[in-house]
This record gives C-alpha cells, sequence and structure tokens, in this order.
C-alpha cells in the first residue's frame, strides 16, 4: 500500500510538471521508472498511475499528494477470491499472497453477485476490502399514485400518510457528542486524545443506521400500497437556507442526502417508481386549497390556512403537497434498469 502512493505521487508529480493529465500520457511518462524504482507489477504499476489520472480528472490546477495508507485498487488481474473465506492479492516483496476473510451473514448472501474491482483500505489498524455487488432490481411497477415524503430536522421524514419519525433522538446524541469533543479537545491530554479515537465515527454510524431503519420502513410502505416514493430535490439547501450560529451545526450535520440516497436504492431494489419534486413552497402551500403563503406556518410545527382555515401538521401538509406535485407525469423519474450496483 505505501509503494503504490509512493508510486501514485511519483506519477502525480511528472504529470503536473509535464502539463499532461491522461492515462496513456502519463503511462509514457512514469511506467518505466515505477517498475524499476518501486518493484511493483505491472498492473500495480497501471494502477497507481490511474489514482493519480482520476486525481486530475477533478482539478488540473493542483499536484495531488497521496497519504502512505490511502486506499489502492485491485483489479481482476492481481486478486481474486478464493473460496468463500480467503482472497488473493498481489503484495510486496513474495507476489500473491492468500489472506483469511471475515464478513457478515449480509455479505455472504451477496458473495456470488460481487463484480469488477475491490477497494483495500486500511483503517485504525484493519485493512478492509470494499467491493461492488451487483444486484437485480425488482419487477418495476408503474404507480397510480405516490407516498409523499417531507425531510426535514424536527423530523427526519414525514409521509402523506400522516407518519412522522422524530429526529429529536439524533439531535441529542449528535448533541452530547459534540458536547464531549468540544470539552476533550480542550483537555489536550493522551488519555483525552484516546477518547476522542474511541468517539470517532460514533454518531455518523448511528446516524446512518437511523436512515436506513427510515427508508426500510418507507419504502416498505410504498411497495406494499402500490405506490411510488417522492421526494423533494434538496440539492445545493445548506447554500439556500440561511441559519443563525446556533443552527449552522444542527443544519450542516443533517444527513438528508444520504437519506435520499439510501430512499433511491431500497426503492430501485424493490421495484418502486421514485420522483423527486420542485421543493420551493411546499410548506407554505395549503394542500386542501392550493393558497400559497408565509403566513399559513405560524410555527414550526403548526400549518394554518389562512383562506381555508384548513390546520395539519406542516410537515405532513408538506408532505401531501409532494405527493400531489408527483403524480404529474413530467416530475417521473425513468423506470430503473434491469440492475443496481
Amino acid at each position: 500500500m505505501e509503494r503504490v502512493n509512493e508510486a501514485a505521487n511519483f506519477a502525480a508529480e511528472l504529470g503536473f510538471k509535464a502539463r499532461v493529465f491522461s492515462q496513456p500520457s502519463i503511462h509514457k511518462l512514469a511506467y518505466a521508472e515505477i517498475r524499476s524504482k518501486f518493484g511493483l507489477s505491472a498492473q500495480m504499476a497501471v494502477r497507481a498511475i490511474g489514482k493519480a489520472v482520476e486525481c486530475f480528472a477533478r482539478d488540473k490546477s493542483v499536484c495531488p499528494i497521496f497519504k502512505p495508507h490511502g486506499a489502492i485498487t485491485y483489479d481482476e488481474r492481481i486478486f481474486s477470491f478464493k473460496g468463500l473465506d480467503r482472497v488473493s492479492l498481489w503484495a510486496l516483496p513474495q507476489g500473491r499472497i492468500l489472506v483469511p476473510l471475515v464478513y457478515g451473514e449480509y455479505q455472504k448472501q451477496r458473495f456470488d453477485r460481487i463484480k469488477g474491482q475491490a477497494d483495500l483500505v486500511y483503517r485504525k489498524g484493519r485493512f478492509y476490502l470494499y467491493a461492488t455487488v451487483d444486484l437485480p432490481v425488482g419487477a418495476p411497477v408503474q404507480p397510480s399514485d405516490f407516498l409523499g415524503v417531507d425531510l426535514g430536522v424536527a423530523n427526519i421524514a414525514s409521509d402523506s400518510d400522516g407518519r412522522r419519525h422524530s429526529g429529536s433522538h439524533v439531535k441529542s446524541v449528535r448533541h452530547r457528542h459534540r458536547r464531549l469533543r468540544r470539552k476533550l479537545q480542550k483537555k489536550q491530554t493522551r488519555a483525552a486524545k484516546r477518547r476522542l479515537q474511541l468517539l470517532s465515527g460514533q454518531e455518523r454510524r448511528f446516524a446512518m443506521w437511523v436512515n436506513h431503519h427510515i427508508s426500510k420502513q418507507i419504502v416498505a410502505e410504498a411497495k406494499r400500497s402500490g405506490r411510488g416514493v417522492a421526494i423533494e430535490d434538496l440539492k445545493g439547501v445548506r447554500e439556500r437556507v440561511k441559519a443563525g450560529p446556533r443552527q449552522r451545526a444542527v443544519l450542516h450535520s443533517w444527513a438528508f442526502s444520504q437519506l435520499r440516497q439510501f430512499l433511491e436504492y431500497k426503492s430501485r431494489l424493490a421495484g418502486v417508481a421514485i420522483a423527486t419534486v420542485d421543493p420551493r413552497n411546499t410548506s407554505r402551500t395549503c394542500s386542501r386549497c392550493g393558497h400559497c403563503e408565509k403566513k399559513n406556518r405560524p410555527s414550526q410545527s403548526k400549518f394554518r390556512c389562512r383562506c381555508c382555515s384548513y390546520e395539519a401538521h406542516a410537515d405532513i401538509n408538506a408532505a401531501e403537497n409532494i405527493r400531489r406535485a408527483a403524480r404529474k407525469p413530467a416530475v417521473l423519474n425513468d423506470v430503473p434498469s434491469s440492475h443496481i450496483s
């Protein structure tokens, strides 16, 4: 891993100085020297050059620098699975080595669907192999109606059937972790640093578990009732929404993008149609009469229409507006292809 990242740094530096950024161009400059200088196999040298090229594809103005233990990519030429409990990896200095695998029941059920290359990742003293699994999606169903889902902070998700998934527990966990991190960072002792290392990732894993749980329930209900799932297109919401200093930490820790990704891939796997709608004024518009006014929402949780006097929870009203918007043919996404990775 260290040798490949050194080679990737070497390839990136040569390409940056010569102002060439494509795989063939950098390969011509660096391949022979990487083979002789770093002792890598032919395909591992190609993968090291490819790592530099991928960074240049994103930004050609800065020469990338890779950390010694950064992830490296193995393709089918330099790794293979040997049964269900071992993997063969190319390594230095002896070449191929057999490494035992440990994985859970979820991975075991999908082991025969691993496709293409895998990334070798080193994290907290352990090596992980990140592999892509190719799964068939469910038979697509053209829905006659949608389950509208409003994403938020106070309530992580609210649907047009009246169900709300509260975010109070997630908020309290994040607040506790934020307060504890601040306290430990002030101490700057070795014990405090060890404690910070133990806390690292706990909040993120908890939020991920909550998002998996919520998205699974929403998709299951949509599939059971033969409906699609409709959500707001919240891309760039952090730049659009203005928040005070106290609310910024809450807003920027809101994992709505992850929840949307979970909803999308779970929907496709279940054969449930997914639609996105424009989020503008969904929380200010009355789902009964269509009147839109800022004063329709006197508080975060209350919605009271100033035209027809309709009252409801603000998030439920917004979810109903999302459902109605999704019923227009123009917002329907294309039916997913036969497979999803």
